[in-house]
Order: C-alpha cells, then structure tokens, then sequence
C-alpha cells in the first residue's frame, strides 16, 4: 500500500455525517441556525453584516477565501427576493468579490448560485451566492481521485484575511 492509498480527511466526516440533516426541527436551514445561535462572528466565521444580508465562510470549502453571501430572511426562490434583498445582496457579491481579490490576489474569481437541489443546492431552502478566488491549475488531481481538497490555511486564518479585505475596512484597522 502506498502513502497515496491513505489520506486524512477529516472535514470530510462532518460533512458526511450531516449529509441531510442540515435543517433544524422547524425547517430552519443552517444559515438561519447560525443566525439563531448567538455564537460570536469569528466563531461563525462571519465575514460582513449588511441590513438585509451576511457574508460567511463556506464551512466545507473547495478552496480557502470560499465565501457565501446568504440573506437573513430564509428564502429559497431568487425571484421572492424583496427590492432591499436583492439590491444589498448583489452589492455584498460585488463587495466580497472586492476582499477576495485584495485577500488572496486570485488569478479569477467563481460568483455562482444553485437554485434548487436539482441545480446542485445542498442547503437550497435558503438562498446563498458562493464566491471563490480562483488560480490557474488550482483544480488538483486530489479531488478527483482521492474524494480530498487540499486547504493550505485554517477557516479562522480565512476569515480574518477576508475581513480585513472587506471593502470600507480602513487600512490601520487590518489586523492582517
């Protein structure tokens, strides 16, 4: 057996374990459980609060800076966005493509959005964008023959990166 056979993944068990149960009892997607919980930004890894939206990391990222813009109102359907939604929400995506770009200095940046399970939502009862600083060749072998992402930073490393980039952020406030 070579190295190669055996490799730790451990985010992974988490996120296999969870696989479907994402919801809280009363239909509460993991977005609105965060909101619910009381937990403090940098344990959330929060990156920016708006009026009418939030900017988080992705907790299962495909690669480090993996933000999601989600609105606090837990809808599904883009189209049921009221006017101050979805004008704030495209704002935060502009802003958090912003801080990616200052953060990580990405050779490009993935803006994306699934609406409905069938588009590929694994949390599509509650609106989110997905924001991801991007590079030439950053797709590996890894993912794709040993089920593996390869993240050379921790979330909280992450976050603060991205929160320190965040557009209105003053320069002698940036902690990185």
């Amino acid at each position: 057996m070579t190295p190669v056979e055996r490799i730790w993944n451990g985010w992974r068990g988490n996120y296999v374990e969870s696989a479907g149960s994402h919801r809280g009892e009363d239909g509460a997607s993991v977005f609105t459980q965060i909101l619910r919980s009381g937990e403090s930004d940098e344990a959330c890894n929060v990156v920016h609060r708006g009026r009418h939206v939030f900017a988080l990391l992705n907790a299962f990222p495909y690669i480090s800076g993996h933000l999601m813009v989600v609105p606090y109102r837990q809808v599904a359907p883009i189209e049921e966005l009221t006017a101050e939604e979805h004008t704030e929400l495209w704002a935060t995506v502009t802003d958090a493509v912003r801080a990616v770009k200052a953060a990580y200095a990405p050779g490009g940046v993935n803006v994306g959005i699934n609406l409905g399970q069938a588009a590929g939502g694994s949390v599509n009862e509650h609106l989110h964008v997905h924001v991801l600083p991007r590079w030439c060749g950053d797709g590996n072998f890894m993912t794709s023959v040993a089920n593996t992402r390869t993240l050379p930073e921790a979330l909280d490393v992450s976050a603060a990166k991205l929160r320190a980039a965040w557009p209105g952020v003053s320069q002698s406030d940036r902690s990185i």
